[in-house]
């Protein structure tokens, strides 16, 4: 055995052939070296993947948000950027087309938008399902704009109109005034044509059939915490009632459903006889941000009835949804994806970049947030 000491081993290393990358690496000067600690700390973002995320989908007026979920997750399901190689492999040696088998990834959303809304979703991969939940309660914030003249079983432009009510005597200094009562804590009464159950049966089928309800419909505590008029489009707009109307035989069975625990209850077509049938009706633009649980239609029918009219929501954008939001304004935010960028990926996802990166993954990872 041959023993050193601290001298002859530095003679040693003086004397043998030092291997190129010693040379290469540690003969080159500070500023040149490369930093351990920064390839370490490297953003879980950066990695090669798979991941699992949280990010936002700006949804297009139209789909259902399942609809959407489902459309996004043949991409994420075929991406190494949330799917382990190996499991890409195995399908690509099976030549199997088509949607990935369930148990690939797991994906989902997090709070419904209805079909006629826009904006806000937020999708979960991965682990980030199970943060889904957060984003049911969280705040948000939404623009509607509320058509008045009539009501609609759906509160929504998506329904029939139920019945029809003056609406020229509204002013935008009597709207602007009866929002008073709408802030703050307040409590909801969900509509009577929604999937809520009451006794094991759906409301709508009270409603649809005539049958008097068992109890008033439970009320729901929500917290308005900003909401304003911000802008009045008066008749100077597109927007028209829906076609499609109750009959009177529907009129009759949703008055005896609802009169059963309110006999104040009316429905009966009140059309506005001081102005010409051909002039729409008012509308105007409301902007709130609410707590989670809050029926934004609700807000409008209820709206509506205490100006002396009647309304529905025409169109509904959730422009925030807790961190994700349209226009990201506070520290922490986080923009969300165009839905251009799936529709676009989905018909061609064109070539990978020197990353081996396709054009929708650069969008998502640039915008999602890693759990």
């Amino acid at each position: 055995m041959l023993l050193t000491t601290p001298a002859t081993r530095i003679l040693l290393r003086g004397s043998l052939p030092r291997p190129r990358w010693y040379s290469e690496l540690h003969l080159r000067p500070a500023w040149l070296k490369p930093s351990y600690k920064s390839q370490t700390a490297m953003p879980k973002d950066a990695q090669a993947g798979p991941i699992s995320a949280l990010f936002g989908v700006v949804k297009p007026s139209g789909p259902t948000s399942m609809s959407v979920v489902n459309d996004v997750k043949q991409l994420v399901a075929n991406s190494p950027l949330f799917v382990e190689e190996s499991k890409l492999a195995e399908k690509a040696k099976t030549g199997k087309k088509g949607r990935f088998r369930r148990d690939a990834v797991k994906i989902g959303q997090g709070g419904t938008l209805d079909p006629l809304a826009d904006g806000v979703l937020v999708i979960g991969v991965g682990k980030g399902t199970k943060k889904l939940s957060e984003f049911l309660d969280c705040v948000k914030e939404y623009r509607t704009t509320c058509l008045l003249g009539c009501e609609t079983d759906t509160y929504d432009s998506e329904g029939k109109q139920v019945r029809a009510a003056p609406w020229h005597h509204v002013t935008r200094e009597q709207v602007e005034k009866a929002l008073e009562q709408f802030r703050g804590e307040i409590e909801q009464v969900p509509p009577i044509f929604s999937a809520l159950k009451m006794d094991g049966m759906p409301l709508y089928d009270y409603a649809r059939q005539g049958i008097p309800l068992p109890r008033p419909i439970e009320k729901r505590k929500v917290t308005v915490h900003e909401l304003e008029l911000v802008e009045w489009l008066g008749s100077d707009h597109s927007f028209r009632p829906p076609e499609k109307k109750f009959s009177k035989e529907e009129q009759e069975a949703m008055e005896k459903a609802l009169k059963s625990v309110d006999e104040s209850v009316s429905i009966k077509d009140e059309p506005d006889q001081e102005v010409p049938s051909e002039k729409p009706p008012t509308a105007f633009v409301l902007r709130m941000k609410v707590s989670g649980g809050t029926y934004v239609r609700c807000i409008v029918h209820d709206l509506a009835h205490a100006l002396g009219s009647a309304g529905h929501v025409v169109t509904l954008t959730r422009s925030r949804q807790g961190r994700f939001a349209l226009e990201p304004k506070e520290e922490g935010d986080r923009a969300c994806v165009p839905w251009e960028v799936f529709q676009k990926a989905l018909a061609d996802e064109g070539e990978v970049d020197v990353d081996g990166r396709k054009e929708w993954e650069r969008e998502v990872l640039a915008k999602l947030e890693v759990v």
